[in-house]
């Protein structure tokens, strides 16, 4: 079980982002949150195994059709067990 963590940098705020992250990794079978920043970035962290994550992550370099993705962060981490129990967004 690994966990990614990604800061998603570009015009990602008032496009759908949360809400289409949320399906997507729905779809996948991720547990985790998607979070608007104060910094006009979207966090989010999800949890799975790594090809499953990089799915997740390559859909995130592009994001929604609105979404003008510029750069993303990640970080990756080993867990032992799950820290959420479902994907959600985060206020």
């Amino acid at each position: 079980m690994n966990q990614l963590h990604l800061k998603i940098h570009g015009h990602v705020h008032d496009v759908g982002f949360r809400e289409i992250t949320v399906k997507k990794a729905n779809e996948l079978g991720l547990v985790g949150y998607v979070k608007n920043m104060s910094d006009g970035t979207v966090e989010v962290v999800a949890e799975a195994e790594e090809e499953t994550l990089k799915k997740l992550l390559e859909w995130c370099k592009i994001g929604p059709r609105h979404a003008r993705v510029i750069q993303v962060d990640e970080e990756w981490q080993g867990v032992n067990k799950k820290t959420f129990n479902n994907f959600s967004i985060e206020r």
